[in-house]
């Protein structure tokens, strides 16, 4: 009793004044987590899962795996109690409103622990000598190892990483000297602290950031971590959380237009301001200034400025963001000036539009195969968008309209590039597939009571019914499989790119738990639970969950090497197949011509020398991964350091010689055109570009202090290997298409 109490004790000090204050403002989170057990157990897909009277030790093993990641905090001894004391009773504690008592609890210990490793971190870098000189190793991944058992054994592995955190500071600054002194540079961290210092600095950082917490913040760790147990997409989002999610999906938010980045010493520096943005236009913010103080409201009251020293960047970020034509007051340190130098600057807030993450699209015009000319077109996915409030904004549209514009042109073969896009609207694929197919079935839903729904798409005839490619990789994920899978299906697309797509084949649904909530308590706080409800099937079938869309053609991938994919996720759905879609009629295969297209592309990577630069990075990621080890030696290391700076120059003078005359042969041989969102609102067509010369980012940036000491050349055109080899696969499709049409092996109406 004596020790929770201490416990107790040390939680308040940890909520400041004001959040102790906001705490009467708040949610009863005892209530909100009984709400939300009841609408997990009613809602959740998975009704083959244990019952959830018997998931308590399960809810804790979560939550304490997303405190300490790395097992190098908790102890055995810790977990051996908080399993006593709450293990099979948390299912219970959530019923019964009262399992804010076991999360607080174990966040305390967590705390005390944290506390504990950044004092002794403090002390090591202010009084050890440190010897890099014995055959000692520390693992790279603690994933997997059982948890110390007991704060000696804790701390004996923590004195490991913490002198190899120093050893790689070290060699980092080595390194970077070397680089400059080769090519004739200055050092560009002559400036910074030293090394010790530094890491001081990051421990104290973090150790803010764990103390930086307030009712809200551990109700979210741990009703999210409650979630997670059911399945890795179900999800707890507080207040806050559920705001960003939304301004993530409608691409748009109201705020200043600034990136922001948290620095050692505690300050929030600006990396990043978008073109035409709030502050861009007020003049005054600059790159590289330092952000220590917001007041809000910009009442110029010096009480309401808030120190925002070692304060997490999201939390930053929400004092900076408010209602769109209010004003916030910063006030910084102006990049340059003499160190305790200070201004106010005023920004009136504003719609920033996140252009990166919108549908662009690009024709290359270049000789095919057989000496003819090709048009091809490109239409970049970044995320399926859409506004659910509003609903002004939807990247289905926005592709439409690219499209119809690029077949204005009369493309040969279009590309749909899709990596890196992690999915979104459900229904914006569903309106999407029909852009390239007649009406079909694109995907099955199947609901927590077993009942199947085919969504079919809406086109009667196709806008575009050509040669269509569509390039993936590991980051393509949920509404991207589905769009990958219908159309693969279908036969109506070759699909290249990674050894798979993520594997995300489920359906979650944002459920306001406030409108659970009794009667009189305090409902606005109480989040939002995001809920699998559906599982998502192919219209052949299978689903995508765990298994992901496997292209007809596979690239070398560096992901081939590391945990990548759903599968690798802690309580992911096992992967299914029911039967096919009634209506399931799909394309001759032998339409697409993958035998020959992948015969081709195989020659072709057989010889490319990145593709083997792949290849062999892969080998050596697979050896160090199963090591799991990290030499203590100076002298190893230094060797490594070598041998991988060796094979990194020897790489990109081999690469310079050849991206040149690749770039001087593109300059031959290719135009390049571009078409965005604002081109078509502004009625401009394509423009012309010179892709080397080309910036194509709408935010200007502050550059890296070593950025200059890379010379990696850029991939010559700006195409990656990998959207270069699918152009080369697209063009080769074009033309055997044309050539079995011309022969009479292929109809028109055979490619719809």
């Amino acid at each position: 009793m004596n020790r929770l109490r201490f416990r107790s004790a040390t939680l308040a000090a940890i909520l400041s004044a004001s959040s102790l204050a906001a705490c009467a403002q708040q949610a009863d989170f005892n209530e909100v987590g009984r709400q939300m057990a009841i609408m997990l157990q009613n809602s959740h897909f998975d009704r083959s899962r244990q019952p959830f009277k018997d998931l308590g030790d399960d809810f804790l093993k979560t939550y304490l795996r997303d405190l300490d990641y790395g097992r190098v905090y908790f102890t055995q001894s810790d977990v051996d109690r908080f399993e006593k004391a709450y293990g099979d009773q948390l299912s219970e504690m959530l019923l019964q409103q009262n399992s804010m008592q076991a999360a607080t609890d174990i966040y305390a210990t967590f705390v005390e622990r944290v506390e504990a490793r950044v004092a002794e971190a403090k002390r090591m870098l202010e009084e050890d000598d440190f010897d890099f000189t014995a055959d000692d190793s520390v693992m790279r991944s603690r994933k997997e190892a059982p948890w110390p058992k007991d704060e000696a054994e804790a701390m004996s592995i923590w004195r490991k990483q913490i002198k190899e955190a120093l050893l790689s500071e070290r060699l980092r600054r080595e390194m970077v000297a070397k680089l400059a002194e080769n090519q004739g540079k200055e050092d560009p961290l002559k400036e910074e602290r030293e090394p010790r210092e530094r890491l001081k600095l990051r421990y104290e950082r973090f150790l803010h950031s764990v103390k930086d917490v307030d009712q809200d913040d551990i109700a979210a760790y741990f009703l999210s971590a409650v979630a997670q147990t059911f399945d890795p997409h179900t999800d707890y989002m507080s207040f806050k959380e559920m705001e960003r999610f939304k301004d993530g999906m409608r691409n748009q938010l109201v705020g200043i237009g600034a990136l922001l980045q948290a620095e050692e010493d505690g300050a929030t520096k600006i990396m990043g301001i978008v073109l035409n943005g709030p502050a861009d236009r007020a003049g005054q913010l600059k790159l590289n200034d330092r952000v220590v103080g917001v007041d809000s409201l910009n009442t110029g009251n010096p009480e309401d400025m808030v120190d925002i020293m070692f304060m997490k960047i999201d939390k930053v970020v929400d004092l900076i963001r408010g209602a769109e034509g209010t004003e916030v007051r910063l006030k910084v340190e102006p990049a340059g000036a003499p160190p305790g130098e200070t201004a106010l600057i005023v920004i009136k807030r504003g719609k920033v539009e996140l252009k990166d993450a919108q549908t662009s699209a690009e024709i290359i015009e270049h000789q095919g195969p057989d000496g003819e000319p090709q048009k091809l077109g490109v239409i970049t996915l970044p995320s399926f968008y859409a506004d659910f409030d509003a609903g002004e904004t939807r990247c289905s549209v926005d592709v439409e309209r690219m499209l119809l514009r690029l077949k204005e042109e009369k493309i040969d073969g279009l590309l749909l590039d899709l990596r890196n896009n992690g999915g979104g609207a459900l229904e914006e694929v569903r309106r999407m597939t029909g852009f390239f197919t007649r009406r079909l079935p694109v995907v099955q839903v199947k609901n927590t009571l077993g009942q199947i729904q085919v969504k079919e798409s809406d086109n009667r005839r196709p806008i575009y019914d050509g040669p269509l490619l569509i390039l993936t990789d590991k980051s393509s994920a949920s509404a991207t499989e589905i769009l990958a899978g219908a159309l693969q299906d279908d036969n109506r697309a070759v699909v290249i790119g990674e050894a798979s797509t993520f594997g995300k084949g489920t359906v979650q649904q944002p459920m306001d738990i406030g409108r659970q909530m009794p009667f009189f308590a305090d409902r606005n706080k109480a989040g939002t639970l995001k809920v699998t409800i559906q599982k998502f099937y192919r219209p052949s079938g299978s689903s995508t969950q765990n298994k992901g869309v496997v292209p007809d053609i596979i690239l070398p991938s560096l992901t081939d090497a590391l945990e990548v994919g759903e599968g690798y996720l802690d309580h992911a759905l096992d992967h299914d197949i029911i039967r096919p879609a009634s209506g399931f009629e799909p394309l001759a295969k032998s339409n697409l011509f993958i035998p020959r297209l992948k015969e081709l592309s195989n020659e072709r990577i057989s010889k490319s020398k990145d593709f083997s630069y792949v290849i062999e990075d892969v080998t050596k990621a697979r050896s160090r991964l199963r090591e799991n080890q990290v030499s203590l030696n100076i002298e190893e290391r230094r060797e490594e350091l070598a041998e991988a700076d060796e094979k990194q120059t020897s790489r990109n003078k081999e690469r310079r010689k050849r991206f040149a005359e690749i770039a001087e042969d593109d300059a031959s041989n290719m135009r390049f055109f571009k078409l965005t969102l604002d081109d078509l609102e502004e009625g401009n067509g394509l423009r012309e570009v010179d892709p080397s010369q080309d910036a194509d980012d709408y935010m200007r940036r502050a550059k890296d202090k070593t950025a200059d000491l890379d010379d990696t050349p850029d991939w010559p055109s700006k195409l990656d290997p990998y959207k270069r080899e699918a152009l080369n696969v697209l063009s080769d499709l074009v033309e055997i298409t044309d050539d079995a049409r011309m022969a009479g092996l292929l109809k028109k109406s055979d490619v719809r």
